[in-house]
């Protein structure tokens, strides 16, 4: 045993092809056949860099000198995230490195370990192109001493606020104030996600109206998710904002409404306003989502804009049949193009045949996604009236309740998009297959759909059967990221707004 052990031994570099041969040759006839492969295998899976050609090493170099290189280029750096950003354990290098290789930066995301004196010192002196700042706080347990603080990037259009639940930043802004009046783009990104109850107590961890006297020049302001915000806060910032054009307050449920004559009396320059309604003349976007405004208060804005553009007024329960009727009669829909009433149960179907009707043809999107009122013979009387829609969204998740009962003909449907929507881009249909109906010629309708709309790039359904014909159907045309599933992808309308690269954050 002990001869066969060491002729099967592991083949290291230093035997020789013969000795390979002449062990294989020696090996035992019961274990011949196990015993060469495992031979052959060590042999082969053992090679090192001394074995590689001289043109693969010097791929390899090349390629990880233009890396090196590429670093001193960089112009976005996401430093010690929690997704996706450099890990840095070194403090002194990482400041060694922002003179040496990241000078030319234009965007930069910093975690909480990583907002001290020193680094700001390093990317206010050795980054003078640098644009866009995020300052991310929301782990933050306790903040770095900024006594020290002397300088600060002052050349920013954008700077990007990450809250955390009872971290007070009064006292690092402080310091920061004199250096931010070039900024145009503000983000403030709240707490909404971690808060729990309602009823707990919430803490005004930024000071709004000290600091909205330090950003005159403020273009477009994000306040995402901040639950201390009210009206008295957008009031302020609309108070020092004479150039504001875009104004998104997503999420933040103690926001009324109230402020919004004041806002439009001051903003004349705004064109959107994310959470509520303007009177504005030049006003072309606005969205409500997520804010507890009145049918009332809808009524007396929707009717004085008649420039209007772009609403969302997804899952808005004060929009109702009266406030559609009266904003139809008031003559200021002409202007608009994209509408999103996704999940607003209000709204009965007979209104909003009304109202297709009247104004379908200027519709480019169209989102009536969730609500089960709106079935088969909705759709088919109301598609041939959407001549110039790229955006559409119907049905309901199979989730939702009430449960859809009637059974969907979804070949109609299809065979009836594709006759009439010839610029369509992008459509989900969220019914389940429990609820769609097709057969086996669905696949010649599915045809007539791929080549009529010839822009189409994006159909989100429900997962299951039909999802599965209508993937195989585009795949086979060597169109694979056509088609979609809702759990991973949503069709929205944000997209088309003027000001969406402005409100991206991470």
């Amino acid at each position: 045993m002990t001869a066969i052990y060491d002729m099967t031994r592991i083949v290291t570099m230093s035997d020789t092809d013969a000795e390979l041969k002449e062990k294989l040759e020696h090996l035992e006839d019961d274990n011949d056949e196990h015993e060469r492969e495992y031979v052959a295998v060590q042999h082969k899976y053992h090679h090192t860099i001394e074995k590689l050609p001289d043109t693969v090493l010097q791929h390899i170099f090349l390629d990880t000198y233009h890396l090196i290189r590429s670093f001193k280029r960089a112009k976005f750096v996401n430093v010690g995230a929690p997704y996706g950003g450099i890990q840095v354990t070194n403090h002194d290098h990482f400041l060694n490195l922002i003179g040496t290789r990241f000078s030319e930066l234009r965007v930069v995301e910093l975690a909480t370990d990583l907002i001290t004196p020193n680094v700001l010192h390093e990317l206010a002196n050795k980054c003078p192109r640098l644009q866009s700042l995020t300052l991310d706080f929301s782990t933050a347990m306790q903040l770095h001493d900024f006594t020290d603080l002397q300088t600060f990037p002052s050349r920013l259009k954008s700077i990007t606020i990450c809250l955390s639940e009872n971290i007070f930043l009064e006292g690092f802004l402080r310091k920061i104030y004199t250096f931010i009046s070039s900024v145009q783009i503000l983000h403030i990104i709240g707490t909404y996600e971690k808060v729990e109850d309602e009823e707990e107590e919430v803490y005004e961890t930024v000071n709004v109206y000290k600091l909205k006297q330090f950003l005159p020049n403020l273009r477009v302001v994000n306040l995402w998710g901040v639950p201390f915000i009210t009206d008295d806060h957008v009031d302020a910032i609309s108070s020092n904002c004479a150039h504001l054009e875009c104004l998104c307050v997503n999420y933040c449920s103690k926001v009324t409404g109230s402020c919004l004559k004041p806002v439009l009396q001051r903003c004349r320059k705004l064109k959107k306003l994310v959470f509520g309604f303007h009177q504005a003349r030049q006003l072309s976007h606005q969205r409500n989502r997520g804010t507890e405004l009145s049918s009332e208060s809808l009524i007396f804005i929707l009717t004085r804009l008649g420039h209007l553009r772009w609403l969302d007024a997804s899952w808005l329960e004060s929009m109702t049949d009266q406030v559609l009727e009266a904003w139809q009669q008031s003559n200021t829909m002409g202007a608009l193009q994209y509408l999103n009433l996704d999940t607003c149960d209000s709204l009965n179907e007979q209104s909003l045949v009304d109202m297709i009707k009247r104004h379908g043809h200027q519709f480019h999107g169209l989102c009536l996604g969730g609500q089960h009122k709106l079935l088969e013979y909705f759709w088919m009387n109301m598609i041939p009236q959407l001549k110039n829609i790229r955006v559409l969204v119907m049905g309901i998740a199979e989730d939702c309740c009430p449960k859809v009962v009637a059974k969907i003909h979804v070949d109609q449907f299809i065979d009836c998009i594709a006759q009439n929507c010839p610029r369509l881009t992008r459509l989900e249909v969220r019914w389940d297959d429990e609820t769609l109906r097709f057969s086996d010629k669905s696949s010649k309708f599915i045809d007539v759909l791929r080549m009529k709309c010839l822009k189409l790039h994006s159909i989100v359904l429900s997962d299951g059967q039909y999802y599965e014909l209508v993937r195989s159907n585009f795949e086979r045309a060597d169109r694979m990221s056509v088609v979609r599933t809702t759990e991973m992808c949503r069709t929205g309308l944000l997209h088309c707004s003027r000001f969406f690269n402005q409100l991206l954050f991470n």
